[in-house]
């Protein structure tokens, strides 16, 4: 049986005895770990991979563990794909987030559109999205990532394709269901690098934000002829980003994104 894992966000060394925090702490004691249990302890922001550990002592609420081993394992996919989707509404939202980080996204941008239905803003939005960041470490918890995915604060459609470090995610595109749109399969098998792609909520994007999109370099790609629900969509879309290999050679696509 594999060992359990545990996001440790903090720098980790060999031989280091340390007190695990709170949350991790109750987690160990959940799992009924005792003293001399292997464990797995992943998001040292320093050196990334994994450590091998094991529990030293379990209080009735400290956990402390011992540091054994750092192993250099990386399960990122090649592709960096950044999603950047208007909310759903209800517990679709977490869902989006457990299952994108599971497939392996970069990023994932919270927005607020014409038709989102899941309207946040202030304190509500910020805990919202530690909300989703916890999430995002609990999958990556359960299926073997060591890179965390940034859960950025919710911002406006608008505001986000103002923001000129955007076009550090590489190539724009967004998911379109008029007719004559790229096909995503192949604009994923013809383009390599990293890229951020954008999906509307429930009710889709307005012709006023998909023409936002192209004036902003964001080219059109669909996914068929088939209606998907928005995170539906968003995870058949990461899915064929994530996974498909750029053929070589020139692209004979052009679509018009950045």
């Amino acid at each position: 049986m594999a060992a359990p894992r545990i996001h440790l966000p903090q720098p980790l060394q060999a031989g280091q005895t340390l007190a695990l925090p709170p949350e991790a702490a109750r987690h160990v004691q959940v799992l009924r770990l005792q003293p001399g249990d292997g464990l797995t302890l992943f998001g040292d922001p320093a050196r990334g991979g994994e450590w091998r550990a094991r529990v030293r002592s379990m209080g009735r609420r400290d956990v402390t563990v011992v540091i054994e081993a750092h192993a250099a394992v990386e399960r990122e996919p090649a592709r960096a794909v950044h999603l950047a989707v208007g909310m759903p509404a209800n517990e679709r939202m977490d869902w989006l987030v457990e299952k994108a980080t599971e497939i392996g996204v970069a990023s994932i941008q919270p927005l607020l559109t014409a038709r989102t239905v899941l309207r946040l803003d202030g304190e509500r939005a910020a805990r919202k999205v530690a909300h989703w960041q916890a999430v995002a470490a609990a999958a990556c918890e359960q299926c073997g990532g060591n890179r965390v995915p940034t859960v950025h604060p919710v911002r406006p459609l608008a505001d986000w394709l103002a923001d000129p470090s955007r076009k550090a995610q590489g190539a724009g595109v967004w998911l379109s269901l008029a007719a004559g749109s790229v096909p995503l399969p192949a604009w994923a098998a013809a383009h390599g690098g990293p890229c951020h792609v954008v999906l509307g909520p429930e009710g889709g994007l307005t012709e006023a934000e998909e023409a936002a999109l192209a004036q902003a370099g964001l080219g059109p790609l669909g996914l068929g002829a088939r209606t998907l629900r928005s995170e539906t969509a968003a995870l058949a879309a990461l899915s064929l980003l994530v996974w498909t290999q750029p053929s070589s050679g020139p692209s004979a696509i052009t679509d018009g994104s950045v």
